[in-house]
């Protein structure tokens, strides 16, 4: 499977979990907690970004590989340093950081629909053992299990939500030109989750 990834696709997409990451643990911290916190809060983020944008890329990836095009991600520069800038002064992640480009011929509305749906389902199933992360760790944010649980969490639910709007380039246009009821089901279990992970205490009752 790693040799499908080429050497520049590798590169871009380690710049752009890095330049996410750093995004995401500068929205999670605590402004008065200082360099320490901040150091802990990005460790965290490079795992649970890390593997919520990855498997989010290459699920576009080979899903495409499937129907025998040829997928390679790759990064933009503007839009990353636009999500660094926006965290860091307004507390927002509004991250683009690039996109799979399809190479091929004749690729159908359902084709599209169902490599575009691919990504946002994943990050949704990503948010299953992120949970149980925070239930493994009875729910309390000072357990580093359930804090990178609740990261984990957040950010796997923040990125399906929002590669779901029907909009510009995000996957949610596709899915909808594609299918108008699983665009329906997606977008609406994508909120829920978001929802849910920005209201632990009430979620995790019904859990713990």
């Amino acid at each position: 499977m790693l040799e499908q990834i080429s050497r520049r696709e590798r590169h871009d997409l380690l710049i752009a979990w890095l330049a996410i990451s750093l995004a995401f643990a500068l929205i999670f911290i605590n402004r008065g907690g200082g360099f320490p916190l901040f150091v802990i809060f990005f460790a965290v983020s490079l795992v649970t970004v890390g593997i919520g944008f990855v498997l989010h890329e290459m699920a576009h990836k080979f899903t495409a590989m499937r129907y025998g095009f040829r997928a390679e991600f790759r990064k933009d520069n503007q839009m990353l340093l636009v999500a660094v800038v926006l965290a860091a002064l307004v507390g927002v992640v509004f991250a683009a950081p690039g996109a799979t480009v399809i190479q091929g011929y004749a690729i159908s509305r359902e084709q599209n629909g169902r490599i575009s749906a691919a990504g946002p389902v994943t990050n949704l199933l990503l948010c299953i053992p992120f949970i149980g992360l925070i239930v493994l760790g009875g729910g309390t944010l000072g357990d580093i299990t359930s804090l990178i649980g609740l990261i984990g969490f957040k950010v796997n639910a923040m990125i399906a939500a929002f590669n779901m709007l029907p909009v510009s380039v995000l996957d949610g246009k596709k899915v909808l030109a594609w299918n108008p009821l699983v665009f329906g089901a997606l977008i609406v279990a994508a909120f829920v989750v978001v929802f849910a992970s920005f209201n632990t205490s009430e979620f995790l009752s019904l859990l713990l």
